[in-house]
């Protein structure tokens, strides 16, 4: 009988949320569409952004190289070059809006929208501009491949941790210019640290740890920000995620995870949060009340007077192999 409610409750929930989608499908105005380019087979991407401008020119280099073929994004009301700049991209669809962030569930129901109407079918990506994908053989195969093993091991999404990473230094001289890989500025990362659990309901694992529970959250670890992403998934109508990149339903594409000899792989995303940008980034959210518990986790950042996240025990990047020897990611039965 509880496996019944159970389902019939995810049901509903997960119906309540795409009806919610297609209402804030109306908030948005297209500005390019050029979907008429996307073809069956292509790997797309979905993100929202706000002020974003510096960051898109090498954001959009990097995923073309892994071999996203077309851009679907929600502007939420720029004044700095990210409209100039989406508009001269060919492989972007970009859509505006000046509704609120919070009330769409911090722009997951807008992507919603886009993705059911859009993405049936398609491996889909969806990331925030301040995130790079590192995945298992990053060096010498395509990321094709990985999708290619995905489809044939029927496995429909592709687990990550948020890994943050941050100068030496305080974070406010870390100026990463247009066009720049921003890990040449920001190499650094906590190896330990992480602590995850399983969430039964809805079947993820749910991680926190890093630099910013350590610096900012010291007191209260169990406020931390979530770690765990699901980004990666091979889309059908219907489905949606429920919190953020962090949960979607239906609840088994939660399951990115199998343990044991035949382990699920499971990749990185490189956060670039902590850059000179930051400081005034945290003090425009701070007013506008926007993000996750009217911006908890940017006062937390004020509150501490301090962007300095390295210690004598942080690591320096230097590529997906280190990151699986740390435990941090893994290959799985993927060899």
């Amino acid at each position: 009988m509880k496996r019944f409610w159970d389902i019939l409750r995810l049901r509903v929930e997960r119906r309540k949320l795409i009806y919610r989608s297609y209402r804030k499908y109306y908030e948005l105005t297209c500005v390019r569409d050029r979907t008429d380019k996307v073809q069956k087979s292509d790997l797309i991407l979905f993100f929202c952004a706000r002020n974003e401008g510096p960051r898109l020119p090498y954001f959009f280099e990097y995923y073309r190289k892994i071999g996203v073929r077309h851009f679907f994004v929600v502007d939420n009301g720029s004044d700095d070059e990210s409209v100039p700049f989406l508009t001269n991209q060919e492989d972007c669809s970009f859509w505006t809006t000046t509704s609120s962030y919070k009330s769409s569930r911090f722009g997951m129901d807008w992507l919603t929208a886009l993705q059911n109407k859009y993405a049936a079918g398609h491996w889909t990506l969806t990331v925030d501009p301040d995130e790079f994908l590192v995945f298992p053989h990053q060096d010498k195969r395509p990321f094709a491949a990985l999708l290619d093993w995905l489809d044939a091991s029927s496995q429909r999404s592709f687990g990550t941790l948020l890994l943050d990473l941050y100068p030496r230094g305080d974070a406010n001289s870390a100026f990463c210019r247009p066009g720049e890989n921003p890990l040449d500025v920001s190499p650094y990362f906590d190896a330990q640290n992480y602590q995850s659990r399983l969430e039964p309901f809805y079947q993820n694992i749910w991680v926190q740890g890093g630099p910013r529970q350590r610096v900012f959250f010291t007191d209260k670890p169990d406020r931390g920000p979530a770690l765990n992403k699901i980004p990666l998934v091979k889309w059908q109508k219907g489905f949606v995620y429920r919190s953020s990149m962090h949960q979607l339903l239906p609840r088994a594409l939660n399951v990115t995870y199998r343990f044991g000899p035949l382990a699920a792989p499971c990749g990185c995303l490189l956060h670039y949060k902590f850059l000179s940008s930051f400081a005034q980034k945290a003090e425009e959210e701070i007013v506008r009340k926007q993000h996750f518990a009217a911006s908890r986790e940017y006062r937390a950042y004020n509150e501490s007077g301090s962007t300095e996240l390295w210690t004598k025990n942080s690591v320096f990047y230097t590529g997906w192999q280190q990151l699986e020897k740390l435990g941090l990611m893994s290959r799985g039965d993927w060899v």
